[in-house]
This record gives C-alpha cells, sequence and structure tokens, in this order.
C-alpha cells in the first residue's frame, strides 16, 4: 500500500510539472501578442489571464535573471523562459516520471 501512494505522489507532482510548463508557454506567448500589439492588454481576460500567468512565473523568471544575467541580453530575445522549460523538463524526466512509473521511494 505505500508503494502505491509514493507513485501516486510522484505522478501528481509530475502532472503538476507539465501543468506549470503550460502555464510557462501560455505566458511566452502571451507576453509576445503583447507587446507586438496583437491583444489588447485592457481587455479583461486578457488582463486576468496575464496577472494570473505572470503572478505564477515571473518569480521564478526573475530568480533565473538574477543568476544568468547574460540571457536577458542578446538581442532584445529573453532566454530566460527557454532555461526554465528546460529545468522543469529534466527534472520531470529524470526524477519524477521514472519515479512515478515505479513507485520506487528515495
Amino acid at each position: 500500500m505505500g508503494v502505491d501512494v509514493i507513485g501516486f505522489i510522484f505522478y501528481v507532482l509530475h502532472s503538476l510539472a507539465r501543468f506549470y510548463a503550460i502555464i510557462v508557454l501560455v505566458h511566452v506567448i502571451l507576453s509576445l501578442l503583447l507587446s507586438f500589439n496583437v491583444v489588447n492588454a485592457r481587455n479583461q481576460f486578457v488582463a486576468l489571464i496575464w496577472r494570473f500567468t505572470a503572478s505564477l512565473v515571473e518569480p521564478v523568471l526573475a530568480y533565473i535573471r538574477r543568476m544568468l544575467p547574460f540571457l536577458r541580453n542578446l538581442g532584445g530575445f529573453d532566454l530566460s523562459p527557454v532555461i526554465l522549460l528546460i529545468l522543469i523538463h529534466a527534472v520531470d524526466i529524470y526524477f519524477l516520471l521514472p519515479l512515478s512509473m515505479s513507485g520506487l521511494t528515495l
């Protein structure tokens, strides 16, 4: 019974990592759409989605930008979301997914 519970916990963490990666992608796409004036920032729905994704993603991106400041000024592109997505997928693939499939304990 304990193995099933541990496997379930790692499966939930795996699902949360995937969901967070989707939130990061939505934040990046919405940021591009806002900067090119494709969507209106005064729209209430757009503002709601922007505030939600920014409140979840920007603290982590700010930490990455502080640790790796050269990623911010590469020809006007901010590569910190790419680093964040690589880190999310690395943790997910190498730690959470194998542990959720096998139910192994640390």
